[in-house]
């Protein structure tokens, strides 16, 4: 295992989290993700996506919506000179859907896309990072024994400083 990632929770992550974000015109990029994205992939880093989607469980989107903006979101990012290596969505929920769907082992606090990333890519997980802004984004990173990292108080604007790694041991800022 020699490759590394940059794992990036979407919603309020990546982009303004408005709620059940499925269309471009809903989307806003997060100020400063471009850069973020850039900074770490000039590391070595492969940048890959893990998003919980329940609106496609909910039957407010569909998986094609949801592929559609996703396509549109990665060329985004190309423009910007940023890869986006792959992009893992959970389109369930525990109270929606089919019932044999309900309980996936995806939907993140599960590891599950997290433990996708890292067979397909061959990662090691002590290298890699997590992004989120929500508490089911570290359990899952944990639970896929990643280094954990938190999105701090973005508001609409991030930058290299907002982005903290957690450590059992410390709380170190990654762009230092």
């Amino acid at each position: 295992m020699t490759n590394k990632a940059l794992f990036l929770d979407r919603d309020g992550v990546i982009n303004v989290d408005h709620g059940y974000v499925y269309r471009k015109e809903d989307f806003e990029f997060i100020d400063g993700i471009f850069e973020v994205c850039r900074h770490y992939q000039d590391q070595g880093y492969l940048l890959i996506v893990v998003t919980n989607q329940s609106g496609i469980a909910r039957g407010m989107y569909t998986e094609a919506q949801f592929k559609e903006l996703t396509d549109w979101m990665v060329e985004r990012f190309k423009e910007q000179g940023v890869t986006i290596s792959k992009v893992y969505h959970c389109p369930h929920h525990p109270d929606f859907g089919p019932a044999d769907e309900r309980n996936c082992d995806c939907r993140k606090p599960k590891p599950g896309m997290l433990l996708k990333g890292i067979e397909e890519f061959d990662l090691n997980p002590a290298d890699c990072i997590m992004i989120g802004d929500k508490g089911s984004d570290m359990e899952a990173a944990a639970a896929a024994h990643l280094l954990q990292g938190f999105l701090f108080g973005y508001r609409k604007h991030i930058t290299p400083s907002k982005i903290k790694v957690k450590r059992t041991d410390a709380l170190v800022d990654v762009m230092s």
